[in-house]
């Protein structure tokens, strides 16, 4: 992130089920540790997860914001165990969630909880699945690529990255999650081309 032209990080995948929020909310813990201002935002509005990790409920979020219903201060939660860390969850389910993050508003957002906070690391929808990932990208300084071992094959990846350089968007690393130690050869190459349902 240090050439960065902010310091919000996206993390996203190409798929569900990878360990996408587990590496975003783990991630942000060892930074609010090392002493880091965290928040970590849940932008997945249809599915996310990210309440449950902090044993929470979804509604009074990123969605509730985006629609004018919550302010910025009813959203932004404090994580008890670590005073440097907070997060944002999904808030209620909304019909138009690409339409609330193609908003101004979602922009205001990041500027603001990016003067807020040191580091802004935002839990995005898999790629491969819906378009929301392309559409928060653009608005964010760096993004990360979360692929899970024996589940994600190489051309999904490769399918993920020309989705989001399609939109401009160069990913500037990637997580093998899940990873374990196996035999040459374990893994077939018996794949097919991935689009995800998302519903």
């Amino acid at each position: 992130m240090m050439e960065a032209p902010t310091n919000t990080l996206m993390i996203t995948g190409p798929s569900p089920g990878i360990g996408k929020s587990f590496v975003a909310a783990n991630l942000a813990a060892v930074c609010a540790q090392a002493g880091q201002r965290v928040l970590v935002i849940d932008a997945d509005m249809r599915k996310g997860h990210m309440h449950s990790i902090f044993d929470e409920r979804s509604e009074c979020g990123l969605s509730d914001y985006l629609a004018g219903k919550k302010s910025l201060e009813d959203i932004t939660r404090p994580v008890s165990a670590l005073e440097t860390l907070s997060y944002v969850a999904r808030g209620i389910a909304p019909p138009n969630p690409s339409e609330l993050l193609m908003s101004t508003r979602f922009q205001e957002f990041l500027a603001t909880v990016s003067e807020r906070f040191d580091l802004v690391i935002i839990d995005s929808p898999p790629i491969l699945a819906v378009t929301d990932a392309a559409v928060i990208g653009k608005h964010v300084g760096t993004t990360l690529l979360v692929t899970r071992f024996e589940v994600n094959a190489p051309k999904e990846v490769e399918v993920s990255l020309k989705r989001l350089a399609a939109s401009g968007i160069v990913v500037k690393g990637g997580i093998l999650n899940a990873m374990e130690r196996k035999a040459a050869g374990a893994y077939g190459e018996n794949y097919g081309y991935y689009n995800y349902s998302y519903k």
